[in-house]
C-alpha cells in the first residue's frame, strides 16, 4: 500500500526511512523539505506492536508530555526552542495540539498523531509504503535511515545484531494508567500546578491532585510491595532506565523514594483542608484535548492489571476510578551507539545505514524526534553531495548528538562496557567559560546561582544555534 506523490519534482534518488514514529516522521519531513524524495516504510497496520493502538504516525504510547517548555530553566525547553527554529514537524504538531500541563508541554494524543500523519501524507516528495522490512534493507538502498525505535521488529533487530557483532542492550519501558476524569472524586482532589506555575497551554491549575496522609501513604507502599507483578523471568537482569522506573521498583529502593519523586507534596495546598499538609500527593495530567482523560504522572508500573485497579483505588479521590487504560510494560532495544555509529549516525559496519531515535540510545519523545531531525538532514546532505556540519555541542541538539556518537562508555563489572540512554540535560552541555556575574552587586548562591547558570547555558545555546544556522544556509529553518 503506498501513496503516489509526484517525484518528478526532484532529480535525486530517494532516501529510504524505516519507521514512522517520532524520529522517522521527523527524518522524512526534513529530507523532503531539503528537496530530496523519501520512501517512508511503516509496518503498521500490516503488523501491529503490542502497545500501538492505531495506524497513525508518531503515535504516543507512554506519556503525553513533552516535559518542561521553559528554555531558561530546562535543557528540554532549550531543545524545544531549537527544534521549532529548525522547522520541526513534531514540535509544530505538539504546539497545535497542546493541552494544559502546568509548566510542561503536553499534547492531545490523537490530534497530535493525526496531524503528523496528515502532514506526512500530503508532502509531495514522500511516498508511504505500509510494509514490514524483514532483515537488512536491500543492498540497492544506498541511503537508509533506520528509525524503528524501541519496538524494532525481531527480524530487523536480529539482522542488525548479526551485522554489528553485538547483541545490543535492552531495558523495559513502563506505561502509566489513564483515568476517566468524571470518575475522580473532586471533593477530595483539586486542581493545581506545583507552585501555581502556568505552562504553554495552562493556567497554573492544570493537574488534579490527590492527597495522602502518612498512614495512607504507608499502606499504599505496602500494597505496591506485596501486589502481584508481571514476571519477566528471563529478563530479570535487564536494567530499567532511571527516568522511567516502575513505581513499585522505586518503592523497593526505599519507602520514602516515591514521596520525594512522583508523589512529592511540595508546592501544593489542599483547598479542602488548607491547614494540613499532605504527606504525599498523586498528580494526574490531562491526556486529551477534551479533558475527559487524565494520566497518573510518574505511575509507570509492571503490576498486573487486577492489582493495579485494587492498589490505585486506595488513593483518596480515585476510589471509584474508571481506568481507560491500565499500565503495562514493553521491551526497548537500543544500540551501543558510541561504538557502533560514526558522528553522522551511520553504522560503521555498513555506512549506508543511518540510525535515528530511541534505537540510538536517546530517551524521550523530543530527544528521539531531535535525532530524527539530525539524521534526516544528514541523509539529505549526503544525497545532495553536500558537507554536513553538526551543530555545536553547546546547543541542546548538538550535546545530545555528541553524547550518542561520542558519549562516555561507563566501565562496570570489572571491564564490561555499558552505554545508557540519556534525556536532554544541562550536564551534557560544555561548561560555561565565563563566570556568572553578580546580581545587584551580590554574589549568587544556591538555587539562585543554579537558575542563573541554566539561563546562561540556554542563552549560549541560542546564540550558538543561530551562528550554526547562518553558516549552513541550505539547512536553515524556513
Amino acid at each position: 500500500m503506498a501513496n503516489n506523490p509526484d517525484l518528478s519534482k526532484s532529480c535525486f534518488a530517494p532516501v529510504h526511512v524505516i519507521g514512522a514514529g517520532l524520529a522517522g516522521s521527523e527524518a522524512a519531513w526534513q529530507i523532503a523539505h531539503a528537496g530530496v524524495p523519501v520512501i517512508l516504510h511503516e509496518m503498521r497496520p500490516v503488523r501491529q506492536t503490542e502497545v500501538h493502538k492505531s495506524a497513525d504516525f508518531a503515535e504516543l504510547v507512554c506519556s503525553n508530555s513533552f516535559r518542561a517548555d521553559d528554555p531558561d530553566a530546562s535543557a528540554i525547553g532549550v531543545l524545544h526552542r531549537e527544534m521549532r527554529r529548525m522547522n520541526s514537524l513534531i514540535m509544530t504538531a505538539a504546539d497545535r495540539h497542546k493541552v494544559p500541563a502546568g509548566g510542561a508541554l503536553a499534547v492531545d494524543r490523537e490530534g497530535f498523531a493525526g496531524y503528523v500523519t496528515q502532514m506526512i501524507s500530503a508532502q509531495p516528495l514522500i511516498t508511504i509504503v505500509r510494509e514490514e522490512i524483514e532483515g537488512l534493507p536491500p543492498k540497492e538502498w544506498d541511503n537508509v535511515v533506520v528509525a524503528t525505535g524501541p519496538l524494532t521488529a525481531p527480524a530487523l533487530a536480529e539482522a542488525i545484531a548479526h551485522l554489528t557483532g553485538e547483541s545490543g542492550l535492552a531495558f523495559f519501558d513502563a506505561i502509566a494508567p489513564v483515568v476517566e476524569r468524571d470518575s475522580i472524586d473532586m471533593t477530595k482532589a483539586w486542581f493545581q500546578s506545583r507552585y501555581d506555575k502556568a505552562g504553554p497551554a495552562g493556567t497554573g491549575a492544570d493537574y488534579i491532585n490527590c492527597p495522602l496522609d502518612k498512614e495512607q501513604y504507608e499502606a499504599f507502599i505496602d500494597a505496591l510491595l506485596t501486589s502481584e507483578k508481571i514476571d519477566f523471568k528471563s529478563f530479570e537482569k535487564t536494567p530499567y532506565f532511571d527516568g522511567c522506573l516502575p513505581i513499585e521498583v522505586m518503592a523497593e529502593r526505599g519507602r520514602e523514594t516515591l514521596r520525594h519523586g512522583p508523589m512529592k507534596p511540595f508546592g501544593l495546598t489542599n483547598p479542602h483542608n488548607p491547614t494540613v499538609k499532605a504527606y504525599a500527593i498523586v498528580q494526574l495530567r490531562q491526556d486529551n484535548a477534551l479533558g475527559t482523560l487524565y494520566n497518573m504522572v510518574g505511575f509507570q508500573t509492571k503490576l498486573k492489571h487486577g492489582a493495579q485497579a485494587a492498589v490505585f483505588r486506595t488513593i483518596p479521590g480515585l476510589e471509584q476510578a474508571v481506568f481507560a487504560r491500565l499500565g503495562g510494560m514493553h521491551r526497548n532495544t537500543f544500540l551501543n551507539s558510541p561504538r557502533l555509529l560514526d558522528t553522522h549516525l551511520r553504522l560503521k559496519a555498513e555506512p549506508r545505514l543511518r540510525f535515528a531515535g530511541q534505537i540510538t540510545g536517546c530517551e524521550g519523545y523530543v530527544e528521539s524526534a531531535a535525532i530524527g531531525l539530525m539524521a534526516g538532514r544528514m541523509a539529505a546532505a549526503a544525497r545532495k553531495g553536500e558537507e554536513f556540519i553538526s551543530p555545536p555541542p553547546a546547543t541542546a541538539i548538538g550535546s545530545l548528538l555528541n553524547h550518542i556518537t561520542g558519549g562516555h562508555i561507563e566501565v562496570i563489572d570489572g571491564g564490561t562496557a555499558s552505554f545508557q540512554p540519556m534525556n536532554a540535560n544541562f550536564g551534557l552541555f560544555p561548561p560555561l567559560t565565563e563566570k556568572i556575574p553578580p546580581m545587584d552587586g551580590k554574589r549568587l548562591r544556591g538555587a539562585a546561582k543554579a537558575a542563573a547558570k541554566k539561563r546562561a547555558l540556554g542563552l549560549r545555546a541560542a546564540a550558538e544555534l543561530e551562528t550554526w544556522l547562518n553558516e549552513t544556509p541550505v539547512l536553515a529553518a524556513e
